[in-house]
């Protein structure tokens, strides 16, 4: 029943991931894009492209193999892509926390959060079910009821719950300007600072609640205080979504980060 569900999801979710990243590869409308969509990112930049046309032709095989190709190679490897892309995104995470997953193109350059790899996770179990479980397109349709129907309903509500880009996606029909192009008041970008957990943790250490500095870069607005000791305090804040990551970097005297502070954007 389960496998039933999730065989139109996965193929809807691969063939739409697909076409994304092929649009925003062969797109010259977002100059700089790849730069802050992983895993491109990962990669040296004369192959961020390809990588990224590579991906998008490996989900494409995966969603044509699962619906008319009943074989442990295609199955395994579905497994084994959502269980790959979990981990990179975990790793996207840690290592450049100022990038987004890029998992639907360039809709998806906010920075990774716990949603994403949620999904991944989510999508890496229902993998090993379809896997241990094969049901193809004929087969999916002679066993079509209600109660797959049903199923398949909940799969996309828990889907849609975990996925960010949808936010994204609601902004940028109803502003018709993509988040780099968005106007941002930087009012508002200090309000939504001052009530983070990363001010609250860190506005002991400043010497005035007045910014020195504030500019911004594509997505993000920076925010730059003078701290004890010192030090400066820069803190960043993502211009899109209802619950906009906020990061913040300690800058020591000499200019290195100190090992506590969270990386941003170079």
């Amino acid at each position: 029943m389960i496998s039933a569900a999730v065989l139109p999801i996965f193929v809807g979710l691969l063939l739409l991931g697909a076409t994304a990243k092929i649009s925003t590869a062969g797109s010259e409308s977002e100059p700089g894009a790849l730069t802050r969509l992983g895993p491109a990112v990962l990669v040296p930049e004369p192959y961020r492209r390809l990588s990224m046309i590579g991906c998008a032709v490996g989900e494409l095989i995966l969603a044509i193999a699962l619906l008319v190709v009943d074989h442990w190679f295609f199955r395994w490897g579905n497994v084994a892509f959502f269980a790959v892309s979990t981990y990179v995104l975990i790793d996207l995470r840690k290592r450049r926390p100022d990038v987004g997953c890029g998992c639907f193109g360039e809709v998806s350059a906010r920075p990774v959060g716990l949603r994403s790899i949620g999904r991944t996770l989510v999508l890496t179990g229902w993998a090993v079910f379809l896997a241990l479980d094969p049901v193809t397109l004929s087969s999916w349709l002679d066993g079509l009821s209600w109660t797959v129907a049903e199923w398949m309903l909940g799969g996309i509500l828990i889907l849609t719950l975990l996925t960010p880009e949808l936010e994204e996606a609601v902004a940028r029909v109803r502003y018709r300007a993509p988040c780099e192009q968005r106007p941002y008041p930087a009012d508002r970008a200090l309000s939504r600072l001052q009530s983070s957990a990363a001010w609250r943790a860190h506005r002991t250490m400043l010497l005035s609640p007045e910014p020195v500095d504030v500019w911004r870069e594509l997505c993000w607005r920076f925010f730059a205080f003078r701290g004890q000791g010192g030090s400066d305090i820069v803190f960043a804040v993502y211009l899109s979504g209802r619950r906009p990551p906020v990061k913040v970097a300690v800058v020591a005297p000499d200019g290195h980060p100190l090992p506590e502070s969270v990386p941003v954007s170079a």
